[in-house]
């Protein structure tokens, strides 16, 4: 799913995807979402694209 919402901000250049999947990952996603997508993250992030994994590397823990 956060692929998806990467696909979607692809188009407006990298900083802007980044700042835009992170606005999204913070504002959308409950908390066992986004603790799911940090461990998945920190142990290689394997599948997500470069700009998601910059997203949820920028997001407070």
């Amino acid at each position: 799913m956060a692929n998806q919402i990467g696909t979607f901000f692809a188009s407006q250049g990298e900083k802007q995807a980044v700042a835009g999947v992170a606005d999204h990952l913070a504002k959308f996603w409950d908390p066992r979402m986004r603790k799911a997508i940090f461990a998945h993250a920190d142990a290689g992030g394997d599948g997500l694209m470069p700009t998601v994994k910059q997203a949820i590397d920028s997001l407070p823990r």
